[in-house]
């Protein structure tokens, strides 16, 4: 491997990891329902014995503004679903079940809840900083193999740690801006 190699593969890590927090970011909505509000959180449901995420488990739809609907594929496993989203501590939601379909009103924002969602968007940025910090890691232990295979000098090796941690500095600032953002957002509506 090479210095080039390294960067690419340190890059492309970090640049997965901010981009796996915007698309979580997307779920979290400013009181209007969106079925990603469900989906990006994960929910996995005990069902047909085994741990399952609720996206294979039904349709999820918004037929009105301020509801989600789940609808399980399986009409049996209604209660594991009511189960499990009732569970989330993410999500805060109190499913509504008819025996069919689950509905999930999305409550106004009050203060209290703007304040919780902005908790929970910075567990999720993180996260982000924790895969960007394992990126870091991975370069750094490669700058270190290769000098150790006499692939680098140690200057090189500093050289190429010191670029990681630039990349790794730029992909930090980048969370926090976009957590400002999305704070920012949370707080206005």
């Amino acid at each position: 491997m090479d210095p080039e190699t390294t960067k690419n593969e340190v890059t492309a890590a970090m640049s997965k990891a901010v981009d796996h927090m915007l698309h979580d970011f997307t779920g979290v909505r400013t009181g209007k329902a969106s079925p990603s509000l469900v989906e990006n959180l994960d929910v996995h449901v005990q069902a047909y014995a085994s741990n399952m995420r609720l996206k294979e488990l039904a349709v999820i739809t918004t037929p009105e503004p301020r509801t989600i609907m789940v609808q399980p594929f399986d009409p049996s496993v209604v209660g594991d679903i009511e189960r499990a989203i009732r569970e989330n501590g993410k999500l805060g939601l109190n499913p509504v079940n008819d025996g069919k379909v689950i509905r999930l009103p999305i409550p106004e924002l009050t203060e209290e809840r703007r304040v919780e969602m902005v908790k929970v968007i910075k567990n999720m940025a993180e996260e982000s900083r924790i895969s960007v910090r394992a990126g870091r890691k991975d370069g750094m232990d490669a700058a270190k193999k290769m000098k150790a295979d006499n692939l680098l000098t140690e200057d090189q090796m500093h050289d190429l740690e010191r670029e990681i941690q630039e990349i790794t500095d730029g992909f930090i600032k980048q969370i926090d801006e976009k957590l400002g953002e999305k704070e920012q957002e949370l707080m206005t509506v």
